[in-house]
């Protein structure tokens, strides 16, 4: 444990709290029973610790995000938390209807109601503070090697559940690749940062107001009584970012930003500021039998003023005719100008006329979302289910494309052929509609893994072309231009991505530090790269690139101390394996590096 960590934290950390037959070590990282460990996964652990911690005393869901994941993160609470919390009862053999240990409080939170002894045999008080509560995460860098590696296998037995914390999903890759699969999971994810007492979060100065119309559509709230149907409002969401994206006169936020604000009650004002657009959109779905009803609102940010609010009622099967209501709605009260050709391109087509393809379809990527292995399977599921009910649905072809990808890259999928299937799955998206950015990007995605540099640019420059607000086409030519030996041209590529995906800015600097490194700017790299580890800790690929900073700058006990953060990240790390993931041109570059890893000790 480092010096910053105070004394208070050190002694929080040795303590062993006794309830029942029941032993919770956290200093071992265990729950005991009767001297036997009884397995339990990180989030329940950490969540039971927290609930004993505050024990006699509600601890609300609000509290509950915040510990586990941050505050600015979305994750989806009902799944995240209840997975939790059940995985809890079971360790406990506790019964939710006469709960022994933990109480239900309705729409509220949990209270830990045993009685609980300290190790020197006295019954301890209430005595968890605000900032025990939303100060730092437990001590997750010192955990033992079992404790992270049994971490690593959330997607063997977790469910679906929201947004999983970025440093978990960090420690699942193991021997990810070192650049493109970070890329695309940047995009995807909301990346959380890493927040403690001597990391606080940063406050990043306002965003300056561009040059042309600015717009972020945050989640739109689910409204309906059954939770369930959260993936479906966080569906239209999507589709309306998507559709508004796809105008070149407009600029539109990435949903890896907007949805951080998901679930939290913020002014508009703030959020301008934060993600320096002049427009906000928000509103609520209520979906019911064959009837969805969407209440739709535009504000002028800067000021606090509605400039227009709709209630929409109509049968399910006009949900598509209705988001085209609402893009056509800003564009005439933004004036944009349009060209008849940019007018069709944020027309919603029926991609299905099939309602139980599409809602298939939405839930493929709620699952897609969770971030994990077994939601990766039944994403995949869900989109072959769309396709079975309609084999002409572009959409599904493309998204289970996109997700044997991700399978891939992040070894979900063991399967050799996968990177195949997944270029299959796009072409064939492509050939139904060749208008498709997800399509393009995919394939991108996959040349680039090929070492096909030119096809790679040509399909991420399709994919922008169609998609101008597309920050995961700015970083795909940003990749590609590192890779393929252009570097100094990659940097105005991550400028771009960063300005369309505020909320991520500090993850972006790995790519910054990437291209320093490439271009033998060893000196310049290292305070990038170590700015954005201070954020994101377990990020391997970047502690791999500083062995090779501080390895060609001679800093050889540096560079040491990177290689054992690697093996604290993947203990199980295959130097052979990883530089098999490097799509990197330049031969010499790749001796070089995997030279440099190789000289401190890993293999």
């Amino acid at each position: 444990m480092s010096s910053a960590d105070g004394p208070d934290e050190f002694k929080a950390s040795k303590e062993i709290f006794r309830f029942d037959d029941f032993e919770l070590d956290r200093g071992a990282y265990e729950l005991r029973r009767a001297g036997q460990r009884v397995r339990l996964q990180r989030l329940p652990f950490e969540l039971l610790y927290l609930l004993v911690e505050c024990r006699g005393q509600l601890v609300t869901r609000e509290q509950i995000i915040e510990r586990l994941w941050g505050k600015s993160v979305f994750v989806d609470s009902e799944n995240g938390i209840n997975t939790a919390v059940n995985k809890i009862r079971r360790a406990l053999n506790d019964d939710a209807d006469e709960p022994r240990f933990l109480v239900t409080v309705p729409a509220k939170g949990y209270r830990f109601v045993a009685a609980v002894s300290l190790p020197n045999g006295e019954s301890s008080g209430l005595h968890l503070s605000q900032n025990s509560i939303n100060g730092d995460k437990l001590g997750t860098a010192e955990l033992p090697a079992e404790a992270d590696d049994a971490a690593t296998r959330i997607g063997d037995e977790e469910q679906p559940a929201g947004k999983k914390h970025w440093r978990n999903l960090l420690l699942s890759m193991g021997l990810m690749l070192l650049v493109a699969a970070f890329l695309l999971a940047l995009h995807l994810s909301l990346v959380p940062p890493f927040v403690s007492k001597s990391n606080p979060p940063a406050q990043n100065p306002a965003l300056p107001l561009p040059d042309k119309p600015s717009i972020a559509v945050l989640p739109f709230t689910n409204m309906s009584e059954d939770r369930e149907q959260e993936y479906f409002s966080d569906g239209i969401t999507d589709d309306l970012i998507t559709a508004l994206s796809r105008l070149p006169d407009l600029l539109v936020i990435a949903r890896t930003s907007t949805f951080t604000y998901k679930g939290k009650a913020a002014k508009v004002q703030e959020i301008s500021r934060e993600l320096g657009v002049k427009y906000i959109l928000e509103g609520s779905v209520h979906k019911a039998g064959g009837q969805v009803r969407i209440t739709a609102q535009l504000v002028d940010a800067t000021t606090g003023a509605e400039l227009w609010a709709q209630h929409y009622d109509r049968p399910l099967q006009d949900v598509f005719a209705l988001q085209d209501e609402i893009v056509g709605r800003i564009v005439t009260t933004l004036k944009l100008q349009l060209t008849s050709d940019e007018r069709g391109m944020y027309v919603f087509t029926k991609g299905t006329e099939n309602l139980e393809a599409y809602d298939d379809f939405l839930r493929g990527w709620g699952y897609y979302w969770s971030f994990t292995k077994e939601g990766n399977a039944k994403a995949r599921q869900m989109f072959e289910k769309a396709i079975e009910l309609d084999p002409k649905y572009a959409d599904a072809y493309s998204s289970l494309g996109g997700a044997y990808w991700f399978g891939w890259a992040f070894q979900w999928i063991q399967d050799a052929s996968a990177l195949g299937r997944a270029y299959q799955l796009a072409q064939k998206a492509v050939s139904l509609d060749e208008s498709l950015p997800a399509a393009h990007i995919t394939l991108s995605y996959v040349y680039l893994y090929r070492r096909q540099y030119n096809q790679a640019t040509t399909e991420a420059e399709r994919t922008i072309a169609l998609d101008p607000n597309s920050g995961q086409g700015y970083e795909a030519l940003a990749n590609i231009m590192g890779d393929s030996g252009r570097p100094a041209e990659a940097i105005d590529f991550v400028e771009k991505a960063m300005r369309l995906d505020p909320k991520a800015r500090d993850f972006y600097l790995f790519y910054e530090g990437w291209i320093y490194t490439q271009m033998g700017k060893y000196a310049e790299a290292i305070p990038v790269l170590k700015r954005h580890l201070a954020r994101y800790p377990n990020n391997l690929g970047a502690h791999a690139n500083l062995i090779v900073d501080y390895t060609e700058l001679g800093r050889e006990k540096e560079a040491r101390e990177q290689a054992a953060e690697v093996l604290r990240i993947s203990p199980q790390f295959s130097l052979e394996l990883f530089m098999q993931r490097v799509a990197q041109k330049d031969q010499a570059f790749r001796n070089r590096f995997s030279s440099d890893l190789r000289k401190t000790g890993l293999k």
